[in-house]
């Protein structure tokens, strides 16, 4: 098959490898697409240290199962599943006890510790695999698998109030989801990001206002979240926080966060959280969700041929939207 990987040394090599075959557990898929994260960013270019070196990245992804491995009772072949980042918890820590498998010290992450989506073929375990709803296509699917789950775990960590007013710091493809659902749950949202497209895009889906990524919104925010991966954004963003506001972070990797000023930024009960990986429930909740919200992925596409250049694209913030690639194609 042919596939992407890397060793986190900045750059994506093209290669072809023999097609996974299942193990215990795990089913094989044909992959149909595969969604371009953020986080494929920073394992490409070592921000996140290898656990598995080379890897194929890519944790969006969709696709047809074609191999059962011992066991699975699960999915049938020629089922259409999603396969997301957390693909393995140890199931008995006190973390998956009490329903927080997010937190597992033995939780393990597709296209980080095991080959991901940039290929042809791709395994996973069958109990970390999602049935996808017939109402989402394959290039809708793909965003939600991260993008979505990880926007809207941070929706629920921000703690936004019935109408409440919600800042959104960087509008990619993980923020222009969650602001389809947090508008259609009712909240008044504010969108902060330097990209002009971005801003459009943002009063295009229903933002009340956007602006420049270090403005101060128009109105004091009930909550906040900062998907940009920039510690610099901390400050603005705890700052506009009204009293008892809540401020989520919910990149995977951040910049430094600058020094903190007690009164300014913390002062009359605000709250700074973050946002560590998904729950399996997170991501059944949220694909059952979407399709009755009418949430829609804005899709940039691309082949897999040019996987390469679709990160640098991202990285220059030159996707708009959320970018996806598309397996089957080839082309350069």
């Amino acid at each position: 098959m042919r596939a992407w990987e890397t060793r986190g040394e900045g750059t994506l090599h093209p290669v072809e490898r023999p097609v996974p075959r299942p193990g215990p557990g795990e089913v094989a898929l044909r992959v149909h697409v595969c969604g371009v994260c953020r986080t494929d960013l920073h394992v490409r270019d070592g921000d996140l240290a290898p656990r598995r070196s080379p890897v194929v990245p890519g944790h969006e992804v969709v696709g047809t199962v074609v191999g059962l491995g011992a066991g699975v009772t699960r999915f049938a072949a020629g089922e259409r599943v999603g396969v997301a980042w957390l693909r393995h918890t140890c199931g008995a820590c006190r973390w998956c006890r009490r329903g927080a498998e997010n937190l597992c010290p033995e939780s393990r992450y597709t296209g980080w510790d095991e080959d991901g989506g940039y290929a042809e073929y791709a395994v996973a375990p069958a109990g970390f695999a999602y049935a996808l709803p017939e109402a989402l296509p394959d290039e809708q699917a793909a965003p939600l698998l991260c993008a979505g789950i990880i926007g809207y775990r941070a929706l629920r960590r921000a703690a936004v109030p019935p109408g409440g007013r919600l800042g959104l710091y960087g509008f990619g493809g993980s923020a222009h989801i969650t602001a389809q659902v947090a508008i259609a749950q009712g909240a008044e949202v504010h969108v902060l990001t330097r990209d002009a497209a971005a801003r459009a895009l943002a009063l295009e889906l229903g933002a009340v206002s956007a602006g420049e990524a270090y403005d101060a919104p128009p109105v004091p925010l009930d909550s906040a979240i900062v998907f940009a991966p920039v510690g610099d954004l901390v400050p603005p963003a705890l700052a506009a926080l009204d009293r008892g506001g809540t401020l989520a972070v919910a990149g995977i990797h951040l910049s430094a966060v600058p020094e903190l000023d007690y009164q300014r930024h913390l002062f009359r009960e605000r709250t700074l959280t973050s946002v560590t990986s998904n729950t399996r429930a997170d991501g059944e909740e949220l694909l059952a969700l979407a399709p009755r919200l009418g949430v829609t992925a804005t899709v940039t596409p691309y082949p897999l041929g040019r996987a390469a250049h679709a990160l640098d694209d991202l990285a220059a913030d030159r996707v708009h939207g959320a970018a996806v690639l598309h397996i089957g194609d080839l082309r350069p």
